[in-house]
């Protein structure tokens, strides 16, 4: 029988290297339902090629274009335009597994959505951890859903760790997370004001959107990914650590006990752990060249510069902090990336505006969605205020 899936954010990086694996094993997987923001001339073309039954755009002008190309060429996909549209893809009877690949605190309720109908969850949305926390790990245990971890760091960890999660917390010490560094790791720090947003996309090794671009630049995706890490593997945010990695051929390891360490090695090449989460506990050929030994330069690591990045330490602090407040700080992060993006605020106040956005923002109780939604909205607002005071 084919896996039906889903993929929730399917023209982005993600999303389209998902459909190269799917692609690569039509005998073992059908498209049911795809998702896009804006890019409504790629979706056309990945409905073309994969004859979805279902489309969704972000916005109604995106739908309703999308949906007068899909008739024009005949195809008999049929674009959703209601507003809970992300949710109906994400839990439909029908799907058997959802990428979620949303970038941002959007991606959190059809990701909850797919938790809530018990499916095979394949996390690459970091933000509905950083943001759902305990709320969206509840959800999937109480439905019954399988989760699987698709950021490389986390595959690779969840890779190494016992199959019995029940041993995790006797067995093992410490999560190392790998991080490259991104394009700035041997930069002045003085010198990050004048960093462009288009120096700031261009990541060493990987080929990302521009949002994960920067907050692989700030090391804020690795902030993110700690706190994911305490959600996922239900690890206490002491145990979890970050070390730069430049070469990024480990992708992340686990220390034990005993001091061995596991480690997963492979490509830079995001097809790995998304085959990984496809087919697992199988193997699949994802297209990824296999990694030479024979040719391998020297791997290296090093201690994250707090002064080069100081983001990357506003993780610990916000998991020590009250429920809500690792909500707070993404609202904030995203808010300030896109003030940055738009050339409204330099490279070295995106931190800047995370900080003061965390002192002015007290979460109270978080018991659902909507209290999640309330508090991300008052957070975005506040730290919108901050970024106009540092307007450049």
């Amino acid at each position: 029988m084919k896996q039906k899936i889903t993929v929730l954010g399917s023209t982005g990086s993600i999303g389209t290297n998902t459909l190269d694996v799917a692609a690569r094993h039509p005998d073992q997987y059908e498209i049911f339902a795809l998702s896009a923001a804006t890019q409504v001339d790629l979706m056309l073309r990945q409905c073309a090629q994969f004859k979805p039954q279902f489309a969704v755009m972000a916005s109604a002008p995106h739908g309703q274009q999308l949906a007068e190309k899909i008739r024009q060429n005949g195809l008999k996909t049929q674009v959703l335009q209601q507003q809970d549209a992300l949710e109906v893809i994400a839990s439909h009877p029908d799907v058997d597994a959802v990428m979620g690949a949303i970038v941002g605190a959007a991606g959190l309720a059809p990701c909850l959505a797919a938790a809530r109908a018990g499916k095979r969850l394949l996390l690459a949305n970091k933000e509905a951890l950083v943001v759902g926390g305990a709320l969206f790990m509840d959800t999937v245990k109480r439905h019954g859903a399988t989760l699987l971890p698709i950021d490389s760091e986390h595959s690779a960890i969840f890779q190494c760790l016992p199959e019995d999660s029940g041993t995790w917390a006797e067995r093992v010490d410490s999560l190392l997370l790998t991080a490259s560094g991104g394009p700035f790791r041997q930069r002045d720090p003085a010198t990050l004001s004048d960093i462009t947003p288009e120096q700031a996309c261009s990541h060493p090794n990987f080929s990302m959107g521009r949002k994960i671009s920067v907050d692989s630049a700030t090391m804020m995706n690795k902030a993110l990914e700690v706190i994911e890490a305490r959600w996922l593997f239900d690890m206490a945010p002491e145990k979890i650590k970050v070390v730069i990695h430049p070469q990024q051929i480990v992708h992340s390891m686990v220390q034990f006990r005993d001091s061995s360490v596991l480690a997963q090695l492979g490509t830079p090449d995001m097809r790995v752990p998304i085959a990984c989460g496809l087919a697992w506990p199988r193997r699949i050929e994802s297209g990824a060249p296999v990694l030479d030994f024979a040719k391998l330069a020297a791997l290296t690591f090093e201690e994250a510069d707090a002064r080069r990045f100081p983001g990357l330490h506003l993780s610990w602090q916000a998991l020590r902090a009250p429920e809500g407040t690792t909500t707070v700080l993404n609202a904030a992060n995203e808010v300030a990336v896109a003030a940055f993006l738009e050339r409204r605020l330099s490279f070295d106040r995106i931190h800047a505006v995370n900080l003061q956005t965390l002192e002015s923002v007290q979460p109270g109780a978080v018991n659902s969605l909507e209290d999640l939604m309330a508090l991300d909205a008052r957070a975005r607002e506040s730290a919108a205020a901050v970024a106009r005071l540092w307007v450049r």
